[in-house]
């Protein structure tokens, strides 16, 4: 069977804030408000890659909290599978798998004290402008102003060699590099005996599912930015991604399959 790890946002749909033209429909509805879309192509590659559900499996792979990637609804029904919170939850048909969690825990155990570090220098930062979550147990969220110096400072308290430490826009995140996608692609692999794995990413939180696949996709912006093996390709930027991700992934598991 062939795996295909899709990150969401960015990657598959995309927030009110990015134009992606006319022709689009409502993925996410948020205290009443349509956030987040997909292009209508896309909706129509994603119908066509599911109906191959017998020979591919999409797995969205993504750093969202269960109740951020429950509120998508791509049209596709509930996914088998999905690796939310960077991968350190699997859901099996919409419902967490605990034993998985549990391992996840057991994974990052040595990692507590620098989350814990983390959270009691972002605690008194006055550079913090948003409530300071510890997602799960498993990494630390916030948004900060400043958000770029705020992940230098991090650095320079925490061990990097145990957390990884990264800012999206005003976005900050403390996470185990035990809990990395990579991993999760990895245990994934093991978990469902999968022959091939495919996966596509935007952003740096990406990069090791990209490197953990036998073929990775990905955006042009992360690729101009990144060294990656000839295993990863950067489709056209002349397009959405999404489309061109999911055009990219069809054909090549049309000509495995054939």
């Amino acid at each position: 069977m062939i795996v295909f790890h899709t990150d969401l946002d960015n990657t598959l749909i995309y927030s009110y804030k990015h134009d992606i033209g006319e022709q689009k429909r409502c993925v996410e509805i948020c205290q009443g408000r349509e956030i987040s879309f997909v292009t209508q192509e896309t909706y129509r590659l994603l119908q066509r890659l599911s109906e191959q559900k017998s020979q591919v499996l999409i797995v969205p792979t993504t750093t969202r909290t269960i109740e951020q990637y429950q509120r998508i609804d791509l049209g596709a029904g509930v996914f088998p599978y999905a690796l939310v919170c960077n991968g350190g939850v699997l859901l099996v048909n919409g419902k967490e798998d605990k034993d998985w969690y549990r391992e996840s825990l057991e994974r990052i155990r040595y990692c507590k004290p620098e989350l814990d570090n983390a959270l009691e220098f972002l605690e008194t930062d006055a550079r913090r402008n948003f409530e300071l979550r510890f997602i799960k147990e498993l990494f630390v969220f916030t948004k900060c102003e400043e958000s770029e110096a705020v992940v230098k400072d991090l650095r320079k308290v925490l061990n990097t060699n145990v957390v990884d430490v990264f800012h999206n826009g005003v976005k900050v995140y403390v996470v185990p590099k035990a809990l990395d996608k990579g991993k999760a692609v990895e245990r994934f692999r093991g978990y469902i005996g999968a022959d091939y794995v495919i996966a596509a990413g935007d952003s740096e939180f990406d990069i090791p599912m990209l490197e953990a696949a036998d073929r990775g996709i990905a955006a042009p912006e992360l690729a101009q930015g990144c060294f990656f093996a000839d295993k990863i390709q950067c489709p056209s930027i002349e397009r959405v991604f999404a489309e061109a991700v999911l055009e990219t992934v069809s054909k090549y598991c049309s000509e495995r399959i054939l």
